[in-house]
């Protein structure tokens, strides 16, 4: 048992008992049985010359420097680098074999697809591309580029394209200066002249600005003048129309307040007259009242005590009717009162029977769905010991039942006492036997068949003739003695 701790650009692999594939850990206590190796991470520079070749067949050199090694923050690409990776040392010959040939093979097939002119102008895209691609590949081997450099791209021996190319553009550079010189002398004395006419267009301009300025300010200021003339005027309007409408309303208002004085005046003395009438008619009202109760006090006073007698005797009556009513209407309150509580009981009681019985028929229907249930368990049991055969589970349960029994009671009950003839034949041919006492094989099965029907007939017609003297047709006697005749030679 060994205690491992890595460094800080190693990991530890562990293989071994109790580990399903390797284990990955930076620290890690080693039991027997389990190995250990240590993976160094730290990122190592590959540098090469791909010798690649662009759509028109035109070869270059693309020296390049890569800069891999494993991919430390993820566990997957750590446990792929392990498992195939790990026996070889980061620089060693079969790793960088590895990478170049991926690089390789990668830069050539992108490069085959572009142009050469897209090559040399579109350096970074060419490079990005061969960077996603690579690193691509190398995802299933759990390294990571850390840095891809792509130097200048430089010419193949025989094929001095860039160099040609290089001239092109000296030459190029070389007549766009001259070009640019001679446009240079060329704006130089244009421009000159051009300030000049620019400089008299400019003075001519500037005098006339300032006259046109100059005659603005004069306009502006006359009519500065008439428009605050014009404001004055226009506010004095304003206020004379103010007071103007001020006075109005005041002619206005008094009119108004000497109509309302003169009509409460007129109110005050109507008010006055109506209150004396008002008075008036309530004393007359008064002494009317008074007249009244001294002729009721003189006249109706006999009257009004025969009134109150006859009143008295007609409540007295009507009581007494109330009270005989009212005993009636609590007797047959009473009565109906009772007769709801005896239906009441009456109901109660059929219900009571009718759950009784409900409760009957219920558990008598839970008793029959488990005996059907019991029933179909026994049935399914039996037929399973009968190897599912279902005429011997069906001659089983009418023997179980007693059925053939009775069939052979019932029987012998109708025809008692009717003195039947019964006539009981037989083939003399049991099941795998002939007439003879042979067995019958596989070859004389249907000739043992057809003996059998033939040997029925006779004795059918025989019965028949018996039981009920009724002979059968000519023809069918002559079949019959034909038939016999094949039986018996058969």
């Amino acid at each position: 048992m060994w205690y491992h701790v890595a460094k800080p650009s190693e990991f530890l692999v562990i293989t071994g008992r109790g580990i399903d594939e390797l284990k990955i850990a930076k620290k890690a206590m080693v039991w027997p049985f389990q190995k250990c190796e240590k993976i160094d991470v730290t990122p190592v520079n590959y540098t090469f010359e791909v010798n690649a070749m662009s759509t028109e067949k035109l070869s270059f050199l693309l020296p390049a420097v890569f800069t891999i090694g494993p991919r430390a923050d993820d566990h997957n690409s750590l446990v792929k680098y392990a498992r195939l990776l790990s026996l070889h040392q980061r620089d060693s010959h079969d790793v960088k074999e590895l990478v170049q040939g991926i690089i390789e093979g990668e830069t050539r097939v992108l490069a085959a697809s572009m142009s050469m002119e897209d090559v040399f102008k579109g350096t970074k895209d060419f490079k990005r591309e061969v960077f996603e691609k690579v690193q691509l590949e190398l995802d299933q081997f759990g390294l990571l580029i850390y840095n891809a450099n792509i130097k200048q791209l430089v010419d193949v021996r025989g094929h001095e394209y860039f160099s040609y190319l290089g001239q092109k553009t000296q030459m190029e550079a070389a007549n766009r200066a001259k070009v640019e010189v001679a446009e240079a002398k060329m704006k130089g004395d244009v421009g000159s002249k051009q300030r000049e006419g620019l400089t008299i267009q400019n003075a001519a301009k500037i005098d006339v600005e300032t006259k046109v300025i100059t005659a603005q300010r004069k306009g502006k200021g006359k009519m500065e003048e008439i428009k605050v003339g014009s404001e004055v005027k226009i506010f004095e309007n304003k206020q004379e129309a103010e007071v103007s409408e001020a006075n109005a309303k005041l002619a206005t208002k008094k009119a108004a307040w000497s109509q309302q004085a003169k009509m409460a005046e007129v109110v005050a003395e109507k008010a006055v007259a109506i209150r004396e009438a008002e008075l008036q008619q309530e004393v007359e009202r008064k002494n009317a009242l008074t007249k009244t109760e001294n002729f009721k006090a003189q006249f109706l006073s006999r009257a009004n005590v025969e009134y109150e007698i006859k009143v008295q005797e007609a409540n007295s009556e009507y009581y007494q009717k109330q009270t005989a009513a009212d005993a009636i209407l609590y007797e047959k309150q009473k009565l109906a009162e009772a007769r709801r509580i005896e239906a009441d009981a009456e109901t109660y009681a059929k219900k009571q029977a009718a759950d009784a019985a409900l409760y009957a028929k219920k558990k008598e229907a839970e008793g029959l769905v488990a005996f059907a249930e019991a029933q179909g368990i026994y049935i399914r049991t039996l037929l399973s010991v009968l190897g599912g055969n279902y005429t011997a589970l069906r001659d089983y349960l009418m023997i179980n039942e007693r059925i053939y029994t009775d069939i052979a009671k019932y029987n012998a009950e109708a025809i008692r006492g009717l003195q039947p003839k019964i006539t009981i034949w037989s083939t003399g041919v049991s099941e795998g036997d002939m007439t003879d006492g042979t067995r019958a094989g596989k070859g004389n099965g249907a000739m043992k068949e057809m003996a059998s029907l033939y040997s029925v007939i006779p004795p059918l017609l025989q019965t028949v003739y018996e039981q009920t003297s009724m002979l059968p047709p000519p023809w069918l006697d002559t079949c019959s003695n034909n038939l016999t005749t094949l039986t018996e030679s058969a």
